[in-house]
């Protein structure tokens, strides 16, 4: 989880586009979603965010690999607190993996 998040940014994500498309209605905390080819526009308050994404070459660590999109995150209209409010909740319910 970052400690800020800005109006745009690029991250990647190790998952597949289906996974993505499985978890975004939970990650978005019952907004409004609608998604289509590599796109997805989540309504927030008076604003949106719009999610674009590719699928990039899984990453291999010895014989393991593991899916990645690249994820560009478009915020508007969306102030500071509710943003990183959304952001926080978004990256505890997407984060994969244990300790």
């Amino acid at each position: 989880m970052q400690a800020h998040y800005p109006e745009a940014f690029d991250r990647e994500m190790g998952c597949t586009e289906g996974e993505l498309l499985l978890w975004l209605r939970g990650a978005v905390k019952g907004r409004p979603v609608e998604a289509v080819d590599g796109q997805a526009r989540v309504l927030i308050d008076a604003g949106q965010l719009v999610l674009a994404w590719h699928t990039m070459p899984p990453r291999q660590i010895a014989l393991m690999r593991i899916p990645r999109l690249s994820v560009s995150f478009r915020f508007s209209n969306v102030d500071e607190a509710p943003r990183q409010a959304f952001m926080r909740y978004f990256d505890l319910y997407t984060q994969r993996g244990g300790g």
